[in-house]
């Protein structure tokens, strides 16, 4: 096995295959450091001059090169039928390596639906992660194999799955961190600091993915859209509306959003529900029907 690119994902995924009986042999980065450090972490890797060299040795090469930088590896370098070339983008498809698999290469794509804010994070957080598994048999089983090997689960991808799989991530991990900022944000507005704010919020964070993944959705719903508190939304809008109104669009938004999913968990009934989505949906927060 060999990597071109050793980056978080990289390293991660390296080290820990490594650990699982994979033998990483050879990688290359165009940066000579981030090939060193991966090689350090790995027993018997050896760190190659070009990504040529490391496609020469390895029966299966992962690229973990940056998304815009793997249609070039693909392009540039000289595969063998029946070897394995995998890349590990969320978003992109296996159309990104058919110069591999016009050289007779096996393609695929094996990305961790995780969050890597570190190498040493990213080694912690990958075991027991699920990844999005993209490849024909035998490639298919291969991968299969990794991802339970390294503890984890996989879901099986179609050609024309990954960008929306790669959006729901998105939504979950990304905008998380923009929703906390915003949250964060807020508190500042009344003279609580961010690290301050960040500490307030980690238990209910931690409450909030403890009740997601023990109860579910959508029982798991909490606060006022869940319980039909009218009177609670339209405080809400009104402060928004006064202090942060460049907020109000997207509180309006996500609490449509929530609706359903209160009516799901049956803690509303549909009258509620209209009344919420007409209070929701008025630009001014006072009742009405939502903008069309």
């Amino acid at each position: 096995m060999g990597f071109i690119g050793a980056g978080i994902v990289g390293t991660a995924l390296a080290v820990r295959l490594s650990q699982a009986g994979f033998p990483v042999t050879a990688v290359f980065s165009l940066s000579l450091t981030s090939a060193q450090r991966l090689a350090g972490m790995v027993a018997d890797c050896r760190v190659c001059e070009a990504a040529q060299d490391v496609a020469d040795q390895a029966e299966l090469v992962l690229i973990t090169t940056p998304d815009d930088i793997i249609p070039e590896v693909a392009a540039e370098v000289n595969w063998r039928a029946n070897q394995s070339v995998v890349h590990c983008s969320g978003a992109a498809s296996l159309d990104i390596l058919e110069p591999a698999k016009r050289a007779g290469a096996r393609v695929g794509s094996f990305h961790p639906c995780q969050t890597f804010a570190s190498i040493s994070r990213a080694i912690e957080n990958l075991p027991g992660s699920t990844f999005g598994i993209e490849a024909e048999e035998p490639l298919l089983t291969t991968l299969k194999g990794m991802a339970t090997a390294l503890g984890g689960n996989w879901m099986e991808l179609r050609p024309g799955d990954k960008a929306l799989y790669h959006a729901a991530a998105v939504f979950a991990c990304n905008y998380l961190v923009t929703l906390i900022k915003i949250a964060t944000d807020l508190f500042g507005r009344f003279g609580v600091s961010t690290p301050e704010a960040t500490k307030a919020l980690m238990p209910l964070l931690r409450g909030t993915v403890d009740n997601i993944d023990s109860i579910g959705l959508p029982n798991c719903l909490t606060g006022p859209i869940a319980r039909g508190d009218l009177s609670t939304i339209g405080k809400h809008l009104a402060a928004l509306r006064e202090r942060e109104p460049s907020l109000l669009s997207l509180y309006r938004e996500l609490g449509l959003n929530t609706v359903p999913i209160a009516l799901a968990k049956g803690t509303i009934d549909r009258a509620i529900a209209k009344k919420m989505q007409a209070l929701l949906g008025n630009s001014n927060g006072e009742g009405g029907e939502r903008p069309r």
